[in-house]
């Protein structure tokens, strides 16, 4: 497949597409698209995040966990991310590791009751 259409455009055009395959649930092409975009901004969360989820809801798991983890490496109190690394744990079948993310996502949303 031509990735050209997947690099094509300005950062916010190709935002605004990974968004309509996302919502699509074409999952895989969403996260070609934010592949390239994350390369060229690494430090905005928004499209890591939304490829992170890409690569969740396309099992891709060790892709999502490594973008989770690189998420946190930069910004340790996103709670989204931590519910996601740990829910990404989860179906991998390492919940020991899967907990320990899940609590620290519930204390970071305020819920002390987490698993």
């Amino acid at each position: 497949m031509d990735t050209t259409y997947y690099d094509h455009g300005t950062p916010a055009e190709r935002w605004e597409r990974a968004g309509l395959f996302f919502d699509a649930k074409d999952y895989a092409a969403a996260a070609r698209v934010l592949s390239g975009l994350v390369e060229e901004v690494p430090e905005q969360t928004g499209p890591r995040l939304l490829l992170a989820r890409a690569y969740y809801h396309s099992a891709q798991l060790r892709r999502a966990e490594a973008e989770l983890r690189a998420l946190l490496g930069r910004d340790p109190v996103e709670q989204y991310a931590r519910l996601m690394l740990g829910r990404t744990l989860e179906r991998q079948g390492r919940q020991e590791e899967a907990d320990a993310q899940l609590r620290i996502a519930a204390a970071l949303s305020g819920d002390f009751a987490g698993p």
